[in-house]
């Protein structure tokens, strides 16, 4: 029978070690934030997206009740009791009664009130589309704007080692006679300007990042991929155009246009009479005067109004209600006319920035660079002078920034022409290449 086989200590023990070792670098590294993140941890839980919810919940209840009857009325009493000895036998007039009472409102009121909060119902729930559509506008625009800044960090931090490289190439220069004292302090206030660009932006990095965390809390502060987040290209603005009226802002507009016509319907139906129907029980006490019971009684009765003087109730009414309306068109009106004016407006820059991009891909970015390494090869070889080897880079410098700039702008541009399509069919994002 052979002896079970028992792990050696040492193993253990380098085991244990190695794992201690790597515990650091395991806590060190965080998961990278993704646009496509940042949008489900921001509508997951969003609390403007919550109670745009409830309340559409709650308009769905309350329309259930609008267009119910009142509850009936119960009537208890006694009637002809005389006041001496309360007796209710003395007198043959002396009753109990009970009866209910049931009212029924002016015509179709109730109807139109129960539309008239089932349109509302609608209107919100348009305006739960619209609030989701709207964070994630917000969100693309403050993510990217952060990708600008860290990668605008990262675009510096590669020209900032190469001018410390040009600041100890222009120290030694400056030893052997070659150039002058001027050109070495140059060079280091350039640095300095660098340093000075960096901190700027980490401070703007940081105020992007606390912007996220109203959405999307602590995980604002998690590394950003350095992948540049492609967004779906949006319609044409000719089909942009024709849909805003799906748009869920419009769809909104227009339900609660719809429960104000319910309103005038139902300002109508209050020329019409309303009425209440009773039955009624009586209890008789006492005896005839032959000596025989009184017989109980009952009552049935209608109650009708009587809408004959209208001129300051109803018709005042009516017109208030049909104002209304009108305000509410014109609301809708408004909202359609801003959002075509910012898609016009938003399509015209979206196609401008593209032309930029266009520019600096194919020419710009190529040109600067090649300018900056002639610069520093007739620096070297000293056919140039320092200022032109320094203007080159700081072009080059420059051209890269502003390339990022008009790629990160044209992107959130296309976040706003998304928002204005009517579906959210712009929710899934690939990530593809490198900020540059």
């Amino acid at each position: 029978m052979s002896m079970p086989q028992t792990r050696k200590p040492g193993r253990i023990h380098r085991r244990a070690l190695l794992l201690l070792l790597m515990l650091p670098y395991a806590l060190s590294a965080r998961a990278e934030l993704s646009l496509t993140d940042a949008e489900r941890l921001a509508l997951e839980a969003d609390p403007a997206v919550i109670a745009s919810q409830a309340r559409a919940l709650a308009l769905q209840e309350q329309a259930v009740a609008d267009g119910q009857l009142p509850d009936p009325k119960l009537t208890v009493g006694v009637w002809n009791v005389p006041l001496d000895d309360f007796s209710m036998k003395k007198e043959g007039s002396s009753q109990f009664r009970t009866g209910i009472k049931q009212a029924f409102p002016r015509g179709q009121t109730l109807r139109y009130r129960r539309k008239r909060t089932e349109w509302l119902g609608m209107a919100q729930q348009a305006q739960t589309k619209f609030t989701e559509q709207e964070i994630r506008r917000d969100v693309r625009q403050a993510f990217l704007e952060l990708y600008y800044q860290n990668q605008a960090a990262h675009i510096i931090e590669r020209s900032r080692r190469l001018f410390i490289q040009l600041v100890d190439i222009t120290r030694a220069h400056y030893a052997t006679g070659r150039v002058s004292q001027q050109d070495v302090l140059q060079a280091q206030l350039e640095l300095s300007r660098l340093e000075d660009r960096a901190a700027k932006i980490s401070e703007q990095s940081d105020v992007q990042r606390a912007e996220l965390t109203r959405w999307i809390g602590e995980a604002a502060w998690q590394p950003v991929t350095p992948g540049f987040p492609v967004l779906p290209e949006p319609q044409s603005q000719t089909r942009l155009q024709a849909s805003l009226a799906q748009h869920p802002a419009i769809e909104s507009a227009t339900a609660r246009v719809e429960a104000n016509r319910q309103l005038v319907k139902a300002a109508r139906e209050q020329y019409k009479p309303g009425f209440d129907v009773g039955l009624e029980y009586r209890k008789r006490f006492g005896d005839n005067a032959d000596g025989s019971d009184r017989p109980d009684m009952m009552a049935a009765m209608v109650t009708l109004d009587l809408p004959l003087f209208t001129e300051k109730r109803q018709d005042r009414r009516l017109a208030a209600q049909q104002q209304q309306t009108e305000a509410a068109i014109q609301t809708r009106e408004q909202k359609l006319r801003e959002m075509q004016r910012t898609l016009k407006s938003d399509y015209a820059r979206w196609l401008r920035l593209g032309e930029q991009m266009t520019l600096y891909q194919q020419h710009l970015l190529r040109e600067s660079m090649e300018n900056a390494a002639a610069a520093l090869l007739s620096y070297q070889s000293g056919i140039n002078e320092f200022n032109t080897l320094m203007r080159a880079r700081i072009t080059d410098l420059d051209v890269r920034l502003q390339a990022l700039r008009i790629r990160v702008d044209r992107a959130k541009t296309q976040a706003r022409l998304l928002f204005l399509q009517p579906q959210s069919v712009d929710s899934s994002l690939s990530l593809q290449g490198e900020g540059q």
